[in-house]
């Protein structure tokens, strides 16, 4: 599968991108994949969320998503565990005071209007993992530039869900990939 980033974004010249992925499930659930994910991750998943992180300047994580990552990958080891531990981290947060994982900015207030003015100035793909709420909130206040969705072929029946709050947010499929787990990569991009 081809990247739609431009190299701009990736050398850091032009406005930057806000580009987030999300594991989920058909029936729409996004809420704990390391529950029922990890059958499902091969090289070809490691390649596409590889992509995203290569491309990003900075991680954006929500409260929550930056608790648990902050309490597990500073404790691990390898090439993935380096990027994240090594990378700038934003975290929307209105209760957080203090953020002690590495390279961690809390930015409190207008979360939009924050990431807005950030988005305007030069630099490299600003990322997001995980993080549900947040990626609702961008995803309504058309912030987000790509979406990739990682559709896992497994039903869950219950749980939090990506889109569940009656909005209506158009999008373009930008392009798409089906891997061998049957996962399905789906790329949009703003309509």
């Amino acid at each position: 599968m081809s990247s739609t980033t431009t190299d701009s974004h990736r050398t850091g010249t032009g406005t930057r991108r806000i580009v987030t992925g999300l594991f989920i499930s058909l029936d729409g659930v996004v809420e704990a994949p390391e529950t029922w994910h990890f059958p499902y991750l091969n090289d070809e998943m490691n390649a596409v969320v590889g992509g995203i992180m290569a491309n990003a300047g900075a991680l954006l994580l929500g409260r929550a998503t930056y608790e648990t990552f902050a309490a597990t990958w500073p404790h691990q080891t390898g090439e993935m565990a380096e990027a994240l531990n090594a990378m700038p981290k934003l975290v929307a947060s209105r209760t957080m005071e203090t953020a002690e994982w590495n390279n961690s900015t809390i930015l409190d207030g207008d979360v939009v209007a924050k990431l807005t003015a950030l988005k305007q100035q030069p630099g490299r793909d600003i990322g997001i993992s995980g993080s549900i709420t947040l990626t609702r909130a961008l995803l309504r206040a058309g912030l987000v530039d790509d979406l990739h969705l990682l559709v896992h072929p497994i039903v869950l029946g219950k749980g939090e869900r990506l889109f569940d709050s009656g909005d209506r947010i158009p999008l373009t499929l930008a392009a798409s990939a089906t891997f061998r787990t049957g996962v399905a990569h789906l790329h949009y991009q703003p309509a």
